[in-house]
């Protein structure tokens, strides 16, 4: 099993950037590919961001392509999400999670493992 912990959240102005990390612990972090995912209030958990277990391979959704970066660093057992330009409708409680298939997963049920989750709030 993997333990995961999100931190990073925080209040932010629109056109600003915030950066998350997902702190791992348990089994080996290089075993699990990890996603990004955000639930705004009212609405769905959805995909943002993929990576790989070696991270070489991304894949992001949509709506934050070119403006997120997701990475990995498996010798600190921490992932990241970069995101800028931000602004209103990223506002959301944003969860890490993984899954210790070899590829990457964009679905909320492919994943085993979900952090507690942290707040951005994009203000305008």
């Amino acid at each position: 099993q993997v333990q995961l912990v999100e931190s990073g959240g925080g209040l932010v102005q629109a056109g600003g950037s915030l950066t998350l990390s997902c702190a791992a612990s348990g089994r080996t972090f290089s075993s699990y590919a990890m996603g990004w995912f955000r639930q705004a209030s009212g609405k769905e958990r959805e995909f943002v961001a993929t990576i790989s277990r070696s991270g070489i391979t991304r894949y992001y959704a949509d709506s934050v392509k070119g403006r997120f970066t997701i990475s990995r660093d498996n010798a600190r057992n921490t992932g990241y999400l970069q995101m800028n330009s931000l602004n209103p409708e990223d506002t959301a409680v944003y969860y890490c999670a993984a899954e210790s298939g070899p590829a990457y997963y964009i679905r909320v049920n492919d994943y085993d493992y979900w952090g507690q989750g942290t707040q951005v709030t994009v203000s305008s």
